[in-house]
């Protein structure tokens, strides 16, 4: 199991020694890494493989040399992360850490919305790192970006009253949501640290000035009191997962964000706006958060058109602080979980999104324009024109992506659409119209660069085959599917751009003794319980590693970060390498280019808890857990998972 030493945590335990501190077993460690860099080096070459974009990147996947000895799931009350024998974890950024060189210290008795505008923001999500400077490839140096998603008040002020927040308490929430940029280094003994004061640092608020661009800017729908133009906004909310692009910007996803809108009940029934907001979920009347009893941005009977102006793709430059973030309107408004990016064998850029919600869908969006690997500035703006696509499973292993155009199939003035922004802001009915697969709350949706299959993790669903509800199919093939699954899918000749494509279920995740649980043909009895697969990427070798959130409900862990082989003998061998602590979900995770340092997300640890009664006291053990990002790497800084 882990120790614990202020903010680091090993999974040397044992052999190291009980009574050394981090420090010591950290030093004595890295003397016998000159012994062991030949071995690093061999298992580095074996976990690389062909990564690229475009034609002639898909190779054959490699024997995974996975090597490490997978990590015993923890209780849902175990307070502690975990990691495999000859790793160490450390807490590079915790939330309320001072970004900019006049930022004040965190301090939980006086916080103010202007101080957490300068500090790390709450609840990590998305994490995307970016070497610096742009093009080198580096993995000693570059830039996080780290989404913010959300914010728990009652873990965040002492005596808070959710019933009645003072207006300093919800502008400090509105503060702490959107993203931060923040510079990291790795020193040459292997460890990270952030750059406080660094010129690339910058927080994106929920007030943050944004741009709208896409088919949709100044729609009717989008202009308020504030902005009667529908060009520019204030903020970007509730950001779940991401994307990076192949020219250095990152894309980050505005995912629950209707929870914000309350008072849509109080729109005319006729109003066509009040279908809509009915629709993604706008709350009828009060909101939770209550923030619309200080901004009546959020009161929807104030302004009905504010929330038509989130649910978006927003696309961030972090090499360029002065970037205004825009929301590309082309890729579709609905609880968008991420937005990631392949570029295509003709060279269009192919963007991967699910619709995080039960029974919502998984798209994908085809650019008009080409990729310019010689010119970067070109590349920005391809997002704003191009296709739509919505995917449908057929029952026999085969699929189509469905055009969501405006004039085509049901998508005409009968059904409401009098152009393709009415077809944007309306995805969800678009989709519904064009039959489209109902699928178990679609989140992550990635692109393996090594065989160029598209995996989707699928978190759950216990509604399906519920009265009133859909039924199981092939691709959502449980009823009460508590523990979720993940779906490989083949696009035709892989294109990505083809609207054909097969299918095959990778995972159908939980507890090994499950009988309805599948694991790749794997042998269940030997691969570690995983359940609700959230956030994936991919090692060099090809290897998919999978991030949980919701473990401790559907089988009584705490959530983790998994790893598994997805060709070869080994493919479905799920092991466990991370376990993270009480009351958290587990975000990112994201590689290194070298592969030697795997940044992961803790997200809402201590949720259930107060400030009064913590449920976690995680990192610091000062009373207060506090979402963090943290590195994870080898004592001997070998290839992740070698």
């Amino acid at each position: 199991m882990g120790s614990h030493d202020e903010n680091e945590q090993c999974g040397a335990r044992s052999a190291a020694g009980l009574g050394d501190g981090f420090e010591q077993i950290l030093a004595r460690r890295l003397s016998r890494r000159d012994m062991l860099k030949g071995a690093a080096v061999t298992a580095s070459a074996a976990l690389t493989g062909a990564v690229g974009l475009g034609a002639g990147t898909a190779a054959a996947q490699k024997a995974s040399a996975l090597r490490f000895t997978a990590v015993t799931p923890t209780d849902p009350k175990f307070d502690d992360v975990v990691v495999p024998e000859g790793y160490y974890a450390r807490t590079l950024i915790r939330w309320g850490e001072p970004l900019t060189a006049t930022a004040p210290t965190h301090n939980l008795w006086e916080q103010t919305p202007a101080a957490q505008a300068e500090q790390f923001g709450y609840n990590c999500d998305f994490v995307g790192f970016l070497p610096f400077p742009y093009g080198s490839g580096a993995s000693n140096r570059g830039l996080l970006f780290v989404n913010h998603e959300y914010t728990n008040p009652e873990l965040m002020f002492p005596s808070f009253d959710a019933k009645n927040p003072s207006q300093n308490q919800v502008d400090v929430q509105i503060a702490a949501h959107g993203a931060s940029v923040v510079e990291i280094v790795r020193a040459p003994e292997g460890t990270w640290s952030y750059v406080q004061g660094s010129q690339y640092n910058r927080r994106l608020t929920g007030e943050t000035t944004m741009h709208i661009s896409g088919p949709v800017a100044g729609h009717e729908w989008l202009k308020t009191s504030e902005d009667p133009t529908g060009t520019t906004v204030h903020g970007t909310l509730n950001n779940c997962s991401g994307g990076k692009t192949p020219w250095g910007t990152v894309l980050t996803a505005e995912e629950n964000w209707h929870q914000y809108f309350g008072n849509a009940g109080k729109l005319d029934k006729s109003d066509p706006r009040a279908v809509n907001h009915k629709r993604y979920g706008v709350p009828a009347e009060a909101t939770l958060t209550l923030w619309e009893k200080y901004h009546k941005r959020f009161d929807v009977a104030q302004e009905p058109n504010e929330a038509f102006r989130f649910g978006w793709v927003v696309e961030v430059d972090p090499y360029d602080p002065t970037f205004v973030p825009v929301k590309r309107t082309a890729l579709g408004r609905f609880r968008h979980e991420a937005a990631t990016i392949t570029i295509a064998k003709n060279g269009k850029v192919v963007a991967y999104s699910g619709d995080d919600e039960r029974f919502e869908y998984v798209y994908k969006f085809v650019t008009k324009g080409t990729y310019n690997a010689k010119d970067r500035k070109a590349n920005i703006g391809l997002l704003d024109e191009g296709t739509l696509y919505v995917a449908k499973f057929n029952d026999d292993g085969t699929g189509g992506w469905l055009p969501v155009v405006f004039g085509q199939g049901p998508l005409t003035a009968e059904n409401g659409f009098s152009s393709q922004a009415d077809v944007l802001i309306n995805t969800r009915k678009a989709a519904d119209l064009l039959g489209a697969t109902k699928m178990d709350r679609p989140e992550d949706v990635e692109t393996n660069p090594v065989n160029q299959k598209v995996y989707i993790a699928l978190t759950n669903n216990n509604r399906r085959g519920a009265e009133g509800q859909p039924g199981v199919d092939k691709v959502n093939p449980r009823a009460n599917n508590t523990s979720g699954h993940i779906i490989e899918l083949t696009e035709t000749n892989n294109d990505h751009t083809a609207t054909t494509f097969k299918w095959e279920i990778l995972l159908l995740c939980g507890l090994p003794t499950d009988e309805s649980t599948y694991f790749g043909g794997y042998d269940k009895s030997k691969v570690s319980p995983i359940a609700c697969p959230d956030n994936v990427c991919f090692d060099n070798a090809g290897n998919l590693w999978i991030a949980t959130d919701g473990a401790p409900s559907a089988i009584k862990y705490n959530d983790g970060l998994f790893v598994v082989p997805v060709a070869g003998a080994e493919r479905g061998h799920v092991q466990q390498f991370y376990s993270s602590v009480a009351g958290s979900e587990v975000c990112g995770p994201e590689l290194t280019p070298d592969n030697r340092t795997v940044f992961v997300a803790v997200q809402h640890p201590g949720e259930s808890g107060t400030v009064e009664k913590p449920f976690s006291t995680w990192p610091d053990r000062a009373g207060l857990p506090r979402p963090s990002v943290i590195t994870i790497q080898a004592f001997d800084s070998r290839v992740i998972g070698s």
